[in-house]
């Protein structure tokens, strides 16, 4: 039996409270993993904020992180200044097909494409708006600092639930009293074969009140075309192999 739940009425919170920056991979893909569970299960989904940018402030990114994270971080700030405004005008369920769009328009496009320059900018974020199906005006709201308190806001709220030693993706199972964990973080997106049972295996993990930390350092690149690493995945035969394998008893 799947552990996943219906979304309820019209009236009920969400299933899923996923907290995004547009310029994070790892929140990319799995956003996509989330994606094809919502589509088979009947999940609702509220796509919140967290800036990578606010969450690094007091650190310092020449000696901290490699060259091109603090531009990197700051177009995502820049992105999400729009969405912020997006949502206050035009409610919550556009967030979906805005951060979709935003994706689309940078990690699904070719290794090459000259977006590193551009990502963040206006033109950049009215080309991801009119994708949606959206004003493209919104695009001028990058440069608007006033909207950074409110996702401040919600990256504190973020990090109140799994603690700060975390980054991006983060999400709430049952909000705002439910299991929060950062990640899951994947590589590649599961195929719609996988993605229920892989997020059932991840939920029924969590759900143990004694669990604390799977981790692992030694993994692939993530799978994406801007980066042109992307590679053949494994049948869903040879997926299930390896799993019927890793629980055989010795």
């Amino acid at each position: 039996m799947s552990t996943a739940r219906g979304a309820g009425g019209a009236e009920a919170p969400p299933d899923l409270e996923f907290f995004w920056d547009p310029v994070c991979p790892f929140a990319w893909i799995t956003s996509r993993w989330v994606e094809k569970v919502v589509a088979q299960t009947g999940y609702s989904v509220d796509w919140r904020f967290i800036s990578l940018r606010i969450l690094n402030k007091h650190r310092d990114y020449a000696t901290e992180f490699p060259a091109g994270y603090e531009q990197g971080h700051t177009a995502g700030l820049r992105m999400l200044r729009v969405a912020a405004k997006v949502r206050a005008e035009m409610g919550r369920d556009v967030m979906g097909p805005l951060y979709d769009a935003m994706g689309q328009h940078y990690w699904e496009m070719p290794k090459g494409s000259g977006l590193r320059d551009r990502i963040g900018t206006a033109e950049h974020t009215a080309e991801a708006l009119a994708t949606a199906g959206l004003p493209t005006d919104f695009a001028a709201t990058v440069d608007d600092e006033s909207w950074d308190a409110e996702i401040e806001a919600e990256t504190e709220l973020a990090l109140s639930r799994t603690g700060r030693d975390v980054g991006t993706p983060i999400i709430t199972f049952e909000p705002p009293d439910g299991l929060s964990f950062f990640g899951p973080v994947i590589s590649r997106v599961p195929s719609d074969e996988q993605a229920v049972p892989l997020w059932n295996a991840v939920i029924e993990l969590a759900r143990f009140p004694g669990f604390a930390e799977l981790k692992r350092s030694l993994r692939e690149a993530p799978q994406l075309n801007v980066l042109g690493t992307v590679t053949e995945a494994p049948e869903m035969e040879d997926w299930e192999a390896g799993s019927r394998k890793a629980h055989k008893p010795s």
